[in-house]
């Protein structure tokens, strides 16, 4: 397993990270997302962890706290020293009733960061990641509580997660002209059949030397193959939960092609995707879930693949983006011939 810088930092996170959304569901969306209790998570973790994994990732939302706990424990009764484990979490969801128990304003932040402090059983988060853009608070506000969570101690890293490019722009420049603890990442979904972020974001998160940690790289299981065709895939998570959501007329295509390089490899269609990722250089880290450990070990096995140019190129033109305004009139290739 290989490492990498998070953006500009200095901090290094293992290529895929681990994803703990799958601990704690009971019933509801987050019995729809996974069901694991504290020995499979046990089991995952150490798997994780046995292939290089140094990156987990969290939120205080999933399963309403359960996540973290789970996870919290598990780190500690495999005895994994704190050094060698990069731990992160989100906050901003409604972890309970009222208006200021949600949102990205400085007494919800600070208060849901000591509480996920609790519930993981750390003195101090690693990256701690605003889970969405709160349109009621200014982001002022927003960065100054991460920047006190920092000089507190009680997180490292700061980050932003499923927020617009002019949202992290605005973030970036009060930040560093007020010397507030600097964006370092942002979590966003980004896969080869939604590949939205190349429009605006990518371009922008490679000049600020931001880093990408990837969500859903299989597109909730889409690119494994199993749902081409109108397929069901009985049991599996897009039958019960249809997220995200995916242009079939779009992905059917891609999905051959898919398939066409997965078996040049000899490798399952998961493990190209999540590759394709791993060849992007925005990419930080790709988080990775999953209720099984041979789930865990076949996506490792995505590290070991070397897509070559023609596998790109074959890949790239199935599945990029429809020009777009102001794009295709700064690209010269697209204007009309003259003559």
């Amino acid at each position: 397993m290989k490492m990498r810088k998070l953006g500009g930092s200095g901090l290094f996170v293992s290529e895929l990270s681990f994803g703990a959304m799958t601990f704690g569901g009971t019933d509801g969306l987050w019995g729809q997302v996974g069901r694991l209790g504290q020995d499979d998570a046990n089991t995952l973790v150490q798997a994780a962890l046995e292939a290089g994994i140094n990156t987990f990732d969290t939120a205080d939302v999933y399963a309403n706290g359960r996540s973290e706990e789970i996870l919290g424990r598990a780190l500690t009764t495999i005895g994994v020293s704190r050094d060698d484990v990069v731990i992160a979490t989100k906050g901003f969801s409604a972890m309970g009733e009222g208006p200021n128990r949600r949102g990205a304003s400085r007494r919800h932040l600070i208060s849901a960061c000591r509480a996920s402090l609790q519930r993981l059983g750390l003195d101090h988060i690693d990256l701690y990641q605003v889970h969405g853009f709160d349109a009621f608070t200014p982001i002022e506000e927003t960065v100054e509580a991460l920047d006190t969570l920092v000089r507190a101690g009680d997180v490292r890293y700061v980050g932003l997660s499923n927020w617009a490019a002019w949202q992290i722009m605005k973030a970036i420049g009060i930040s560093q002209a007020r010397g507030l603890a600097p964006v370092t990442s942002l979590q966003a979904y980004y896969t080869l059949v939604g590949r939205d972020l190349e429009r605006e974001i990518v371009p922008m998160l490679t000049a600020e030397r931001v880093g990408l940690m990837v969500w859903s790289p299989l597109a909730g299981g889409y690119l494994t193959g199993k749902y081409a065709n109108g397929g069901d895939a009985t049991g599996g998570r897009q039958t019960e939960l249809d997220f995200p959501p995916i242009d079939r007329s779009r992905g059917e295509p891609l999905i051959e092609t898919l398939t066409g390089v997965a078996a040049k490899h000899e490798r399952p269609q998961a493990q190209i995707a999540i590759a394709w990722l791993l060849h992007q250089p925005v990419v930080s880290t790709v988080i990775v879930g999953a209720k099984r450990v041979e789930q865990l070990q076949d996506n490792v096995r995505s590290t070991e693949v070397k897509l070559d140019a023609e596998d790109l190129a074959a890949l790239d033109k199935v599945s990029r983006l429809p020009s777009e305004y102001p794009g295709w009139l700064l690209n010269p290739s697209k204007w009309p011939s003259q003559g």
